[in-house]
């Protein structure tokens, strides 16, 4: 069965640092593209980190530039976001989600989508 797994999400204070991942099965991991979302309450769901698995080209969304680092360990088929400098605004349930256009925040280009993993940055 295909499956994407999130975890790592938890509770950290300001100016913390969490390192998610996204273990996927079931395809072919270096066809993919891996798209991180977020979505906190009451608000619109948002692409927040892009990378496509065959060379590592990585993309990010501007709120997040400089603190968040996507990277694959493609000999474990598994996505990771290392997000350093956590604000209370990175408050979200983070999903993975995985599809064979290039990056993009077009939710209908993916085809797989994780549980997500609340990630929760207190003042």
């Amino acid at each position: 069965d295909v499956q994407l797994q999130a975890s790592g999400g938890g509770l950290v204070q300001s100016g913390g640092s969490l390192r998610l991942s996204c273990a996927a099965s079931g395809f072919t991991f270096d066809d993919y593209h891996i798209n991180w979302f977020r979505q906190a309450p009451g608000k619109e769901r948002e692409g927040v980190s892009c990378i496509r698995i065959r060379d590592g080209t990585a993309y990010y969304v501007y709120s997040v530039k400089g603190r968040f680092t996507i990277s694959s360990d493609n000999a474990k088929n598994t996505v990771y976001l290392q997000m350093n400098s956590l604000k209370p605004e990175d408050t979200a349930v983070y999903y993975c989600a995985a599809g064979t256009a290039n990056c993009g925040n077009i939710e209908e280009f993916y085809d797989y989508w994780g549980q997500g993993t609340l990630v929760t940055v207190s003042s």
